[in-house]
């Protein structure tokens, strides 16, 4: 059987791309060798580049995203997308790919720049019918104060960059004071816009979904319990959570949550695998969606992997059903 050559992205233009290097071990360690040829593509500010065995750096070729090695073309039959973050969680890496017709493991363009901007895609989801938090969505450009979202939205809010992911810049405010301020000052730094979204009191659940030969799968829930304040970066990352997967919930709340999950994949033509966090409030028995992840951690800390060693499958299956399903037949 005749092997694929397969571009492995990591690296990034964000605060993320830590993550995505973290992401990276995980991932190179289970691209099955058999079937798939991977060469790693770093994609930094200052370039991008495959680094062969001896440390020497080989720049990516640009105009049809090559790599020359000894003399001869590496092209590419797909890339495995792990960037976190600009450019590879945004839409800009999609878009390049999609000019060059090299197909790709994530969400196409259009849906991952859209589900990269949290208003906009609570928006879409409101608008199909599923529960989302209000949310007011601040420009830097425009910004005056704060006295504005007092009367539009219920305190305790949480604060956080608009485009982004990994908690970084986010804030919860438990009453309009000058801690709102400085909130939004601190997700001003993060990028232009900021959301400031209300809190929804409630458990919070996370899953991760993906499509393969077809059909569109739900992996098992995880329900988060976080140290800190709410699920921000140290908990994410740094140990300051408990995830207890499968969660603990009977089997009725289990497949709400899948259904709603395989929902919202649907609605938002997702490829590739996401993960969708949810907030259930057990008071008026609905589960709110928060966001759409795209590019979901695969860091020994990951919720995906835990997720996917519950369901029984190992990662070298996971990336190559991932691989295959981008693949042209």
């Amino acid at each position: 059987m005749k092997k694929h050559t397969i571009a492995f992205v990591t690296g990034g233009f964000s605060g993320e791309a830590e993550i995505s290097y973290l992401s990276a071990k995980t991932v190179e360690k289970n691209i099955d060798p058999e079937k798939f040829d991977p060469y790693k593509i770093d994609i930094t500010q200052n370039g991008w580049f495959h680094q062969l065995p001896d440390g020497q750096k080989v720049e990516v070729d640009k105009n049809d995203f090559s790599l020359l090695i000894n003399n001869e073309k590496v092209h590419f039959d797909a890339v495995l997308i792990g960037i976190h973050g600009t450019p590879g969680e945004d839409g800009k890496l999609q878009g390049y790919f999609d000019m060059l017709q090299i197909p790709y493991t994530s969400c196409n363009c259009a849906i991952s720049a859209l589900t990269f901007n949290k208003r906009y895609s609570v928006a879409v989801a409101a608008f199909s019918g599923i529960n989302v938090a209000n949310s007011v969505l601040l420009f830097k450009n425009s910004y005056k104060n704060p006295k504005e979202l007092v009367k539009k939205l219920r305190f305790p809010v949480f604060v956080k960059p608009n485009n982004g992911g990994s908690s970084i810049g986010m804030s919860k405010v438990n009453s309009p004071s000058e801690e709102l301020e400085t909130a939004i000052e601190k997700a001003f730094k993060e990028d232009e816009q900021v959301l400031v979204e209300e809190f929804i009191k409630g458990r919070e659940f996370t899953i991760g979904v993906f499509q393969s030969k077809g059909i569109i799968t739900a992996l098992p829930i995880t329900e988060v319990f976080s140290k800190n304040n709410f699920f921000d970066y140290e908990a994410k990352y740094l140990g300051a959570s408990r995830e207890v997967t499968p969660a603990e919930i009977d089997d009725s709340m289990t497949q709400q949550i899948k259904n709603e999950a395989i929902k919202i994949y649907q609605i938002f033509n997702c490829k590739g695998i996401i993960r969708i966090d949810f907030i259930y409030n057990e008071e008026t028995n609905k589960l709110f969606m928060l966001e759409i992840n795209t590019v979901p951690g695969q860091t020994e800390a990951s919720i995906v992997p835990q997720q996917l060693k519950i369901m029984g499958w190992s990662l070298m299956e996971f990336y190559t059903s991932l691989l295959q399903e981008c693949l042209p037949d």
